[in-house]
């Protein structure tokens, strides 16, 4: 009778190769996630800096200037609440307004900065293009 003694489990070449590949695909993996977090985010507030233009705009039709009538509420980055990714600043006179939105917290590694947006519809970014940065 021939009986085979061998051992169950994994020997310690192969649990090193495991955490080899684990650790590869890790670390192509996390910049790409913080990446798409930081433009989902991003484009959440350049969402809100659109609804906030869109309602200026709105006042001016009805009252011929966009300072009236203090400054529009319900807009924040984010919009659901929670903890701020940007902080969003109007600036309202009679014939223009500048919309601005400073990034805040975990925020800041974004490579856009500073968005903003005034009456015209021009878009500008302080750090990089602003085709990268407004979709």
């Amino acid at each position: 009778m021939n009986v085979r003694n061998s051992a169950a489990g994994f020997t310690l070449i192969e649990v090193m190769i495991v955490v080899a590949i684990i650790g590869i695909l890790s670390a192509v993996a996390y910049p790409s996630y913080t990446e798409y977090v930081l433009r989902s985010k991003r484009n959440e507030c350049s969402a809100q800096m659109m609804g906030m233009a869109s309602a200026l705009e709105r006042r001016f039709s009805t009252l011929g200037r966009y300072d009236t009538g203090g400054t529009p509420g319900g807009f924040g980055c984010p919009a659901d609440g929670g903890t701020a990714t940007y902080t969003v600043v109007p600036v309202l006179t009679a014939s223009t307004f500048a919309i601005t939105a400073t990034p805040q917290g975990g925020q800041t590694k974004d490579s856009c900065g500073n968005l903003t947006l005034d009456e015209t519809g021009t878009k500008g970014v302080s750090k990089s293009t602003v085709a990268a940065c407004w979709h």
